[in-house]
């Protein structure tokens, strides 16, 4: 539960359950792993810090040898305070040497780790269970590969570096006071007890605040893509106004914390001045006693203070980004939460499916507790057989297209694919096995080559040509500035929704499986695009098995077989011929759908002519073996 403001409620998370965040000792123990990792350029780091602050400490003396010279040779002293300015001058390009040289490899250290744990939180959000993402929100999974991570960089490029350098200018100045008189040490010390219940007071109630403002800045993302994933739908539904004050009430939340951090910092630097005016004033009184006395010279007293002064900077600094570490703290320790999240075991020897037949036996899911949608489905699919899932919306057809592909596991039942369950192969020879394409289609950053290869890392340019070609996108890659090389995805050459989802299915031409889910792959594309993407389509099922979520029904017209689904359970099951006969379920969805949305050139009533089979296309990265041809199934309707 998300920390509360005073006087208010609890601020409710979107989403049923966020994604983990580690605990303090979870947090260090992945820190210390990372600075292990990189222990080598830690202790290089440390050479010309150390002797920074050494020189550093110089000052003081020097500055006090000088006091002394005047207090006892007057005008006389001047050749030796000469010779003690050049010495100062020297100190300050010696320390301004070895402050940037530190500062470079403090940073560079910091920035190796934070590099090595972006890679790990990355790899490990790749390799999320699509049940596990959905579960707790894209937004917040996003807020951390991005807010947090950014965080985090921030701090180890600034406060960690200020930090390091601080801490140990505050113990070596300590030391250069006890070396003057241990009595001047005590007296610095004297400010000590404040500060440190200052910070206590500081720790103990700002690290809640950050840690949800984390939390409230990646439910506020959850927020935005929950509304901008639907748009149409938001615009349609007139469920604008709802939204924006969802999206307002996580920010007026993320202000409130902010404001309240600010309020406690303000306390804080408060309570430090107060110290400072406590130690300073100590070490003053005890320098005037100590010169009355005899016991150290004028100069050693000034140094004296000149060392508690210098603390001020460092012990300032230290304290102060303990504000900024606080929230990095916080950010780490979502960004660990991710890769402490449990890994599924890959297999040593997966089994290889025997064919690319599909069988579904009593499989269920649940989204969340109480509603299962598929219910207890039961599906069997040929090796080479098109079958189309059709349904209202809600129905269960996406969710069973993903139990299908692998991106969930079934909380009931089995799926088999030539026999061989997904979990028992592994991710990687699943996603080799079945090819999901969805309407929402990536375009990564890169050249299209690149964008293409990732189907097919070793494709040739001619290959990654005839793919594009065999779905299509003659008319648009030829126009292309630079060709294959051409940029695309963010800033590159922009692509429109039809194109970029011909670059998906040449994708899956390249990727080359037995087994296609077609997941309302062409729902966004409209006239002639729709009718291009058809005719990809077409391209890639061939000679495949293959399962469509038919967003137009003219697709469940051309399919072997048509499977009505509504909530969540198997209805109708039949060729489109007979389903129209039969005037079930089906039937009314296919008057209504070309009552509303006929589409020129496909039939309104008469049936399409049969799809005949074919012996599988070429794969643009050579002959595949050719798999039996089977004759359309029509099973009697459910």
């Amino acid at each position: 539960m998300t920390p509360t403001d005073h006087g208010t409620a609890p601020l409710a998370s979107p989403t049923d359950v966020l994604l983990p965040a580690a605990d303090t000792a979870g947090t260090r123990r992945a820190a210390l792993r990372l600075l292990r990792l990189n222990r080598g350029r830690a202790l290089w780091a440390i050479v010309p810090l150390v002797a920074n602050t050494l020189a550093g400490l110089a000052t003081p003396l020097v500055l006090g040898r000088m006091v002394d010279e005047v207090v006892r040779h007057g005008t006389d002293a001047l050749p030796t305070l000469h010779v003690l300015g050049a010495v100062l001058a020297g100190i300050a390009v010696l320390q301004a040497l070895l402050g940037a040289l530190s500062h470079y490899l403090v940073v560079h250290v910091g920035e190796s780790m934070v590099a090595d744990l972006r890679e790990d939180v990355l790899d490990r959000a790749l390799h999320l269970p699509s049940k596990e993402v959905e579960r707790s929100g894209r937004g917040d999974l996003v807020a951390r590969i991005t807010g947090d991570v950014r965080v985090v960089t921030d701090a180890a490029s600034n406060a960690v570096p200020i930090f390091v350098t601080a801490a140990l200018g505050v113990v070596l100045t300590l030391v250069g006071l006890g070396t003057l008189d241990w009595r001047f040490a005590v007296a610095a010390l004297l400010a000590a007890p404040i500060q440190l219940r200052a910070l206590i007071w500081y720790l103990g109630r700002s690290k809640p605040v950050y840690r949800a403002e984390r939390t409230v800045e990646g439910e506020r993302a959850q927020r935005l893509l929950d509304a901008l994933g639907a748009v149409d739908t938001v615009t349609a539904m007139r469920l604008g106004p709802r939204h924006l004050d969802a999206i307002a009430d996580r920010s007026h939340a993320a202000v409130r914390y902010s404001l309240r951090a600010t309020r406690l910092r303000t306390r804080f630097f408060g309570r430090l001045n107060l110290a400072e005016l406590i130690g300073l004033a100590a070490v003053l009184a005890l320098g005037f006693h100590l010169v009355r006395e005899g016991a150290v010279t004028i100069g050693e007293a000034t140094a004296a203070a000149l060392f508690f002064h210098r603390l001020f900077d460092p012990i300032g600094a230290l304290l102060s980004v303990f504000d900024e570490l606080q929230e990095a703290g916080a950010g780490l320790a979502r960004l660990v939460g991710v890769t402490l999240l449990p890994r599924t075991a890959v297999p040593a020897d997966p089994p290889r499916p025997r064919d690319s037949s599909l069988a579904l036996t009593e499989v269920s899911y649940s989204h969340r507790e109480g509603v299962e949608v598929p219910s207890g489905v039961s599906l069997s699919v040929a090796p080479g057989e098109r079958v189309a899932l059709v349904g209202t919306t809600g129905a269960g057809k996406s969710t069973l297209a993903q139990l299908i592909a692998g991106g969930y596991e079934p909380m009931a039942g089995t799926v088999r694919i030539g026999g061989v369950e997904p979990r028992e192969m592994g991710r990687a020879a699943t996603r080799r096995t079945v090819a999901l394409v969805t309407q929402e289609v990536h375009v990564f950053v890169g050249t299209l080559a690149d964008d293409l290869r990732l189907a097919s890392p070793g494709a040739d340019d001619a290959a990654l040509d005839r793919a594009l070609r065999a779905v299509g996108a003659d008319s648009w890659i030829d126009a292309l500035p630079e060709g294959l090389d051409t940029l695309v995805g963010a800033g590159g050459h922009p692509l429109t929704a039809p194109q970029a989802q011909q670059l998906a299915l040449a994708r899956v031409l390249l990727l080359d499986p037995p087994v296609v889910v077609l997941d309302e792959a062409t729902a966004e594309a409209g006239g002639a695009g729709a009718r291009a993407l058809e005719a990809a389509t077409e391209a890639v099922l061939k000679g495949r098995t293959a399962v469509l979520v038919a967003h137009r029904l003219h697709q469940a017209a051309t399919a072997d077989r048509v499977v009505v689904m509504e909530e969540g359970r198997i209805v109708e099951e039949g060729g489109h011929r007979e389903l129209l006969a039969a005037q079930g379920r089906y039937a009314g969805l296919w008057e209504a759908w070309t009552a509303h949305r006929p589409t020129p050139g496909h039939p309104t009533t008469a049936p399409p002519p049969p799809r005949t089979p074919e012996s599988p296309p070429q794969s643009p990265q050579g002959p595949r073996s050719p798999r039996s041809p089977r004759s359309p199934r029509n099973p009697s309707p459910r």
